[in-house]
């Protein structure tokens, strides 16, 4: 984070991203189009909705394993991570809340 913003309704951290250059520029035809109010707007309300899938798919995970049997065993992970692609990884290893 490089610095924070303040006079607006909420305190806002200015953040610094590096993204592939066909979705910047995806984005940036959304804003001049109308469709979100700068790239900044467009990007916090895709965090806001990352965020909230990311808890609904927790507490899906939570009641599906509360209802099966508890947590993956070891072997139960090894044999999901023989399974899944690599690049799941992050996903995998994501604590159950």
């Amino acid at each position: 984070m490089r610095s924070t913003l303040s006079g607006m309704a909420a305190t806002k951290n200015r953040l610094t991203v590096t993204v592939d250059a066909d979705i910047a520029g995806q984005v940036k035809a959304v804003v001049a189009q109308g469709g979100a109010s700068s790239v900044s707007a467009y990007v916090e309300h895709a965090m806001r909705c990352q965020l909230a899938a990311d808890a609904d798919f927790d507490k899906l995970l939570a009641t599906m394993l509360d209802e099966t049997g508890g947590p993956l065993t070891p072997d139960e992970r090894a044999a999901a991570s023989r399974l899944l692609p690599a690049d799941a990884a992050a996903v995998r290893e994501r604590p159950v809340a």
